[in-house]
This record gives C-alpha cells, sequence and structure tokens, in this order.
C-alpha cells in the first residue's frame, strides 16, 4: 500500500495542525477545524507555533555553527515548511546529513519531494513512532555515524508521549545510543500560561487527535539530566539566544534549551 492511501482525512494529525498555525498549506479541513478550535480559545497559539519555529533555526545554527555538529536526528519534524532542519544546516556546511522522523503517512509524501539535500550532503526520512527508540535508532544508522556526534532534535514532541517518565525514558534512551559531544534539543508547550493550558484541554477533549500534554518548565528540565546544559539553559523559546533586535519578544507558553552529551 502507497504510504498516501494510509492518510485519514476524518481525523486530525498534530503534523498537519502544526503546519496550519504556521500558516502552511499542507492539511485538511478537519486539522485547520482544530486549529480555529485552539485559536479561538488561545489568540496566541499562532505566535507560539511561529517563535518555537524561530528557535529550532538558532539551535540548528548553534549546533552547527559553534558546536560543529554536522549530523541530524529530527524526530516528529512535522510537514515540510520553510527553514526545516536541513536547509539551515546545510546553508552553512554542505556536507551535514540528516534524518527526520515522523509517523503523518502525508508528511512522508512531502518529504520525498520537498526534503531535497545538497550534493555534499544527505537528507532521509524514517515513517517511525517516537515511542520506539530502538527501531529509530537502527534506521537512522542507515544515514547517520552513531560513532560520530549528533544533535537529536525533539521538538514539540516529547508532549505527545502521555506519560512524563515514558517521556523521560524515550529521551535517555535514545542520548544512550549516541556518542560524547552529542547533544539534545528540546522544546515544548509548558502549563504557565492558563489560556493556553484550556484550549489544550479542548483540543484534547474534542478532536479527535491524539492529546497533546503541556508540562511545567522544571519537567522540561528533566530531559536533560545528566547532560551538560548550554546558556541559558531552559528557558522560553523566546528567551534562548534570540537574534540581535528580537531579545524583547513577549513569552509564550513554550519552553526548551540544549546540552552536551559528556
Amino acid at each position: 500500500m502507497e504510504p498516501k492511501d494510509k492518510i485519514d482525512t476524518t481525523v486530525p494529525h498534530s503534523a498537519r495542525v502544526w503546519n496550519f498555525l504556521l500558516g502552511g498549506t499542507d492539511n485538511f479541513p478537519v486539522d485547520r477545524r482544530a486549529g480555529e478550535q485552539v485559536i479561538s480559545v488561545f489568540r496566541g497559539m499562532v505566535d507560539m507555533a511561529q517563535q518555537s519555529r524561530q528557535m529550532l533555526r538558532r539551535v540548528v545554527r548553534y549546533l552547527v555553527g559553534e558546536a560543529g555538529v554536522d549530523q541530524f536526528l529530527d524526530i516528529g519534524t512535522g510537514l515540510p515548511t520553510v527553514d526545516n532542519t536541513h536547509e539551515v544546516a546545510q546553508r552553512l556546511v554542505p556536507r551535514a546529513r540528516i534524518v527526520y522522523v515522523d509517523n503523518d503517512p502525508l508528511v512522508l509524501t512531502h518529504a520525498k519531494a520537498l526534503l531535497t539535500s545538497t550534493p555534499e550532503g544527505v537528507t532521509d526520512y524514517i515513517e517511525a513512532d517516537v515511542h520506539d527508540p530502538d527501531a529509530i535508532l537502527a534506521e537512522a544508522a542507515r544515514t547517520l555515524d552513531l560513532d560520530r556526534p549528533v544533535g537529536l532534535m525533539l521538538m514539540g514532541i516529547l508532549g505527545l508521549v502521555s506519560d512524563f517518565d515514558e517521556a523521560r525514558s524515550i529521551v535517555a534512551r535514545l542520548m544512550a545510543a549516541l556518542p560524547s559531544g552529542s547533544y539534545l534539543a528540546v522544546y515544548d508547550g509548558t502549563d504557565r500560561d492558563p489560556a493556553y493550558t484550556q484550549a489544550i484541554r479542548a483540543y484534547n477533549a474534542g478532536s479527535g487527535a491524539a492529546p497533546y500534554n503541556p508540562r511545567g518548565q522544571e519537567q522540561i528540565a528533566r530531559y536533560f539530566d545528566g547532560l551538560d546544559l548550554v546558556d541559558p539553559g531552559v528557558v522560553p523559546v523566546t528567551e534562548w539566544r534570540p537574534d540581535p533586535g528580537h531579545e524583547n519578544v513577549p513569552e509564550v507558553s513554550c519552553s526548551g534549551g540544549v546540552a552536551r552529551k559528556p
């Protein structure tokens, strides 16, 4: 069966809803309705999506430009938009190798067409679930050299793992397979804004999509246990190494950080 035959357009999918919030067109009416439901309760959701994406760009620039990372494992990549991980990385280092992971067949369909690579580098895609880190690692090893440092990107995906201990276990298992000098980058929605958490509760109850679980910033920090946090630590995404002229962007209810494996 072709991946496109498995696309269910009757139930919203988090990757497609996120694409809608980012202003993309790779979504269906059911996804747009789910996104509009969130926006109707929490007007700041679009800003949150956009500011989170900006942090992803800054993280990749840091990892390539300052940390010297040229391999990335991006789990829960979502639908291709502007400045995907490989585009940011390969602008700086054309030889960079990137493996994307998602479990939406529509993402796979678009990945084949849009996630192209420089001639010097490699971009690959795995259709897999974040709950199965062993399968992800086995497939990623076909493209990445897991004996060399890797940038592990878990941007907005761990909130889809309902059990916090399981989410921490997934992170630990993934990082255990990567060598010293690898980096973990995470952001996720936080529970600090009551309007946001109310909107997510309504989304979880009424959309039919996989539920999303905002967590406290201190919980997000636990993903980095045993690693060396990069300054400024775990902070709202708008405060993670903002670009000059963007230091005073209003805070959003999403936090993250980057850390190095000793």
